[in-house]
């Protein structure tokens, strides 16, 4: 069961403006499943997007930089699940180039004005066919308010959809923005979720968007891991539709591009948190920040050594406070000058160490408390800088080994 996670309400799902989504059932791996979803786009939308550091990033991934970097105006995003169409070689980018051209034609668009993203198994062919016999059917599905659908038709290990909105004023006008993401395994990003979506009606430059959308992968998605596994798929997308009637941003530092900036973070935040809580096996959403780091690359060093650690993830499942996991994982980082005698370690209230000691008023007990809770905060002092970092991550559980041991079956 997710943590402190419900499924998102539909109606609270707020329609972009220039922004609609159609979702069908094209069997690409199971009959009777969602699994293929159009993003259609009006003329004039902006779209950028941040993609896997995996080497061998998957067919879509490249063909989606390519389409990018060569400001190809995107008219559609095509997603399908099941098929990661990953370590598929050049017949797989072909596929990839196919399903395009298929959505391009029913659009009347030029194939290169659509951007494919796929997740599912790595190392299989994509059924071009059948997402093809599909897709009349997802533009005959598509609808301004079928945020709740994608959320839905996007998913694969997922046992619950993830979708938030938010609305905010700039220069008094009314902007919407509302994103959907998926990812409960093979989870750690580097850039990105598995697959997230934010759309906006913002008025805001293309290579504003640029850096908008880097921005907020490093607040959100780039600080979360389930299991330290980066995806061949991974991507995270921001469009802007352009439909609100404030003036164009021109800057991120003018107040109506913070005003920006602060709502695709919160989103994006919103998303990746939700994916840790979803996590495959996951009972317990944990919060790691390091604090005192001499910069902030130091302080990430610690952050994810803890997150990935199995002995500290499978202590904090079993709710066991053995807690010199945690100070084994920092000490193991990377930080080559690292002082151990200043090091503090926080569990939620309880002070645990102090001066790179057990602090002698520290109660097992206490810290038992603690790790039965559902949401538990980590917090360790590096006591050598003013730079901190936070990450996000969740325990390693029977049902994770269990959940991946029959992935295919």
């Amino acid at each position: 069961m997710p943590v402190n996670l419900q499924a998102p309400d539909p109606a609270a799902l707020l329609p972009v403006p220039g922004v609609r989504l159609g979702v069908t059932m094209a069997g690409v791996r199971k009959a009777n499943r969602r699994d293929l979803t159009v993003i259609a786009l009006d003329e004039g939308a902006a779209v950028a997007g941040v993609f896997t550091s995996n080497r061998f990033c998957a067919a879509p991934v490249q063909l989606c930089r390519q389409r990018l970097a060569a400001g190809s105006a995107i008219r559609a995003l095509l997603i399908n699940t099941g098929n990661a169409n990953a370590g598929t070689g050049a017949d797989g980018l072909a596929r990839a180039e196919q399903t395009c051209a298929a959505l391009a034609g029913l659009m009347g668009v030029a194939p290169e004005q659509v951007l494919p993203f796929s997740t599912g198994v790595i190392m299989e062919t994509l059924p071009v066919d059948r997402i093809a016999a599909g897709l009349p059917g997802a533009l005959a599905a598509l609808a301004p308010d079928a945020w709740g659908e994608a959320a839905a038709g996007i998913m694969t290990t997922d046992t619950l959809p993830k979708a938030a909105s938010r609305r905010i004023e700039i220069d008094g006008q009314s902007v919407t923005l509302t994103g959907i993401s998926k990812g409960a395994g093979m989870i750690r990003p580097n850039m990105a979720t598995m697959l997230g979506f934010v759309a906006t009606d913002a008025n805001i430059a293309q290579p504003l968007l640029k850096q908008l959308v880097r921005e907020a992968a490093d607040a959100s998605f780039n600080r979360i891991t389930i299991d330290g596994d980066t995806s061949t798929n991974d991507c995270f997308m921001l469009i802007a539709s352009r439909k609100a009637a404030h003036a164009e941003i021109t800057s991120l530092s003018s107040p109506q591009g913070q005003a920006l900036r602060a709502a695709v973070v919160s989103l994006a935040q919103e998303l990746a948190q939700a994916i840790v809580r979803d996590g495959e096996g996951a009972t317990k959403f944990i919060s790691i920040t390091v604090e005192g780091g001499r910069d902030e690359a130091e302080c990430k060093l610690a952050a994810y050594a803890i997150a990935h650690s199995p002995l500290v993830k499978t202590a904090f499942f079993a709710s066991d406070p053995n807690l010199g996991r945690i100070l084994a994982a920092v000490g193991y980082a990377g930080i080559a000058d690292l002082d151990q005698s200043l090091i503090d370690l926080h569990l939620d209230d309880v002070h645990v160490v102090t001066r790179g000691g057990r602090r002698p008023e520290y109660r097992e007990e206490d810290g038992q408390r603690v790790m039965k809770q559902s949401e538990i905060s980590i917090r360790v002092g590096l006591n050598r800088g003013a730079a901190s970092t936070t990450v996000w991550t969740c325990d390693l559980s029977h049902d994770y080994v269990s959940i991946n041991a029959d992935y295919r079956s």
